[in-house]
């Protein structure tokens, strides 16, 4: 139904994409990777070491999924990862700015419906996030290091995860979009760990940051430069604040008001009459092809990374004072 255009038509024996129920195995091997952190090492003490260091921790959480995504299901939906870079930028940034203006309002919806309801929930926020607990002893390196998981990170979820229904070719992707950007959202445990009830507020705005990155994935047709750089800068500003918070604040708030401004200009000009709209419409599912026609426009919330939680127990040292969470 949907045919790509046939100069994206690939030879036959080119570009391996596993079936379905492969990809559905790398799935299940990628979240048992990640969920394993929070529960093997403290019954099986013999992990802890693999688990309690960064290498390993890395391996566990990034190693294995993208194994098992590279061996099950094949690169075929990271082969666009850099693909327009140019006409890919406003998009990209565009998605992330319009749902990082939608989650602050939610936030703010949120804040007062606990108000109302529990407003000893609220106070849970001043807990410091785990991960910026465990980056206080060198913050400058996990600033720097958050661009090398923003990159991993978009390419497990948005490049494999989403990307394989990209790649082929659903009419769907609305749906795709949605249930991996909750999946993103609920891989990060430490959250609801941490936040106990005031949890809903963090997993809200790593829904909304999941679903940006998905639907600038789609927009670009495939391009993960750009969602991986704003992932890693998201982070790195969380990061940041440990150093300077007003620093942290301006990249952080910076990217968001680019996208912002970004997702107006698109729009007013999807609003202008044909034929001069024609090339910054949204297509539909049903008039788009991921291999075929023009990227639809808009980017995203800050972003979490999927870090190990520091190792069990109280922190060492007394907690940095409350900041943004990782983006």
């Amino acid at each position: 139904m949907f045919a790509p255009a046939a100069e994206e038509v690939r030879p036959a024996g080119e570009g391996r994409l596993g079936s379905t129920t492969t990809y559905a195995l790398a799935v299940g091997v990628t979240i048992l990777a990640v969920l394993s952190q929070y529960f093997l090492p403290e019954h099986v003490a013999g992990l802890r070491p693999l688990y309690d260091n960064l290498a390993g921790g890395l391996f566990v959480a990034y190693g294995i999924p993208i194994l098992a995504f590279a061996l099950l299901v094949g690169l075929r939906p990271l082969d666009r990862f850099a693909s327009r870079m140019g006409p890919s930028f406003a998009p990209t940034f565009a998605w992330y700015g319009a749902l990082s203006v939608l989650s602050i309002a939610v936030l703010i919806v949120l804040a007062i419906v606990y108000e109302i309801l529990d407003p000893s929930a609220l106070q849970l926020l001043t807990k410091t996030n785990p991960v910026l607990t465990s980056a206080q002893s060198d913050p400058w390196f996990w600033v720097f290091f958050s661009f090398v998981i923003g990159a991993l990170e978009e390419a497990i979820f948005r490049g494999w995860i989403f990307g394989y229904w990209i790649a082929r070719g659903s009419p769907n992707l609305g749906w795709h979009a949605v249930w991996t950007s909750g999946l993103f959202a609920a891989l990060h445990l430490y959250y609801g760990a941490t936040y106990l009830a005031a949890a809903p507020i963090y997993y809200s705005e790593l829904f909304l940051l999941g679903l940006a990155f998905a639907l600038a994935v789609r927009a670009t047709r495939g391009n993960l430069v750009w969602v991986a750089l704003i992932h890693g800068a998201t982070d790195a500003a969380a990061f940041l604040t440990l150093i300077s918070t007003p620093s942290a604040e301006a990249l952080h708030y910076g990217i968001i008001l680019i996208g912002f401004g970004l997702a107006i200009v698109l729009y007013l000009r999807s609003r202008e009459p044909a034929p001069a709209s024609a090339a910054l419409a949204p297509p539909s599912d049903e008039a788009w092809h991921p291999y075929s026609g023009t990227p639809a426009p808009f980017g995203a919330p800050p972003a979490v990374t999927v870090i190990p939680p520091p190792p069990f127990g109280p922190p060492s040292q007394p907690p940095a004072p409350p900041g943004p969470p990782p983006g």
